[in-house]
């Protein structure tokens, strides 16, 4: 290949976003061997028989490069032309693991072909995006109508309710990262408002007795109806809203929220909001969550070393190279390692924003934000379980929690979105 060629090859890459892409994983590649490796294992035997789970990442690697190559060597046009094709493939593979799926801790969610064992859910949230990026760009789309807003708020709830019925609360919830980027294509801010209190009114639920929180309410509607007076009796309709909203309050914290968490939710996932809120005192239930603060917190400032770690190393941390894989990083490395792992993160997000930005077209700039808001959305819920902030849900940290699906899924978002980055001088609503 002369340089040329070359140029024209790696032409119009991002290569911040490659470093990053780069870095992350081979961290990941480490953290994973720090959590396995024991001494006296034959490292090179390992990688070759695929005995642990750092060679079988290393493979799963090297099958994701594979991907991003093709992916790299595709007409940008392929990804919009095929956006709702894929999205209906996606549900079809979500719908046939309801039906012929394998149970794998607890969850049912994976379909197994031959030895390969795939969580559609994962690969389901790159079709997703691109349905959803298809969906606003089209010139038919008048996302100020809410008709617009309620056919793009089900292309994401729908996967994520089927996802539910396969008992994997967890990356359902991811699909609501989607709402992010609604949010940046015109959606009101006041539906984000909304949703945030609805999360103080459960969390306010689950903290304070109900009926204080009754008494709260009174109050405060009380003291909302004195100093709005003049205008409550210019405007019945003002004091009618108010009423409503305290009505509306105090009926969700005494009535819904209760009977949501004694006939809704499940008792293991009642365990774990509850550990997250420190009212589960029973050992085994907070297990996890302990050995995950311990660890981290046993790496103080500037950590133990590398591969010197204990709480990891000792496997006293459950799911050490996949939901907990921060532990192993924040025991070798401390705060100063921690900070300087997260930063990176933080580094690629903006880097993400600022391609999405730059594009020309409002597929490109879609999509782009959903690679944005689903990452952030998993690194967010992935650290705030570790430090006891989330319930574990079973989330991965994306490009370094050991998985095939989702390395896989994580390398295929960051290249489509890449390869449209390179193609952004072509014109495309």
């Amino acid at each position: 290949m002369n340089d040329r060629q070359q140029i024209k090859l790696t032409q119009g890459i991002d290569w911040p976003v490659m470093g990053l892409y780069t870095a992350l994983v081979i961290l990941g590649l480490l953290s994973i061997f720090a959590a396995e490796h024991r001494e006296g294992d034959n490292v090179w035997q390992n990688i070759v028989h695929l005995n642990k789970n750092y060679a079988r990442q290393l493979m799963w690697w090297g099958v994701s490069l594979v991907l991003a190559t093709i992916i790299w060597l595709t007409d940008s046009k392929f990804f919009t032309a095929t956006a709702n094709l894929l999205y209906a493939f996606g549900l079809v593979l979500l719908l046939l693991v309801l039906g012929i799926g394998k149970d794998v801790k607890g969850s049912h969610s994976w379909l197994v072909i031959g030895g390969f064992q795939f969580q559609p859910a994962e690969f389901t949230k790159l079709c997703t995006n691109l349905a959803l990026a298809k969906y606003l760009s089209s010139l038919e789309t008048d996302f100020t109508k809410l008709r617009a807003r309620l056919i793009a708020a089900a292309l994401a709830l729908i996967p994520a309710a089927i996802i539910i019925l396969q008992d994997e609360t967890g990356l359902a919830l991811v699909y609501l990262s989607f709402f992010l980027v609604m949010y940046r294509e015109g959606l009101p801010g006041i539906l984000l408002v909304i949703a945030f209190s609805g999360i103080i009114l459960v969390l306010s639920a689950l903290l304070v007795d109900k009926n204080i929180l009754f008494i709260i309410f009174s109050v405060i509607t009380a003291l909302v109806i004195y100093f709005n007076r003049r205008e409550i009796r210019r405007s019945r309709a003002r004091l009618l809203l108010i009423l409503a909203v305290w009505g509306f309050c105090s009926a969700f914290v005494m009535f819904v929220v209760p009977f949501a968490f004694t006939k809704v939710l499940k008792d293991y996932q009642v365990r774990r909001i509850e550990v997250m809120l420190g009212k589960e005192n029973d050992p085994k239930a907070t297990y996890n969550t302990r050995q995950s603060m311990i660890a981290i917190g046993s790496g103080g400032f500037w950590g133990k070393g590398y591969l010197k770690g204990t709480q990891t190393r000792f496997d006293f941390v459950p799911e050490q190279s996949t939901d907990f894989i921060f532990c192993t990083i924040g025991e070798d490395f401390g705060f100063a390692g921690s900070v300087l792992f997260l930063g990176l993160y933080v580094a690629l997000l903006f880097r993400i924003i600022f391609i999405a930005e730059r594009q020309r077209s409002t597929f490109s700039r879609v999509y782009a934000y959903g690679v944005a808001s689903i990452i952030f959305f998993h690194l967010a819920i992935n650290i705030s379980m570790t430090i006891g902030l989330a319930p574990v849900i079973g989330i991965p940290l994306p490009l370094v929690s050991y998985g095939g699906s989702s390395l896989m899924t994580f390398t295929m978002l960051i290249f489509i979105m890449l390869r449209l980055d390179a193609d952004r001088q072509m014109v495309l609503r």
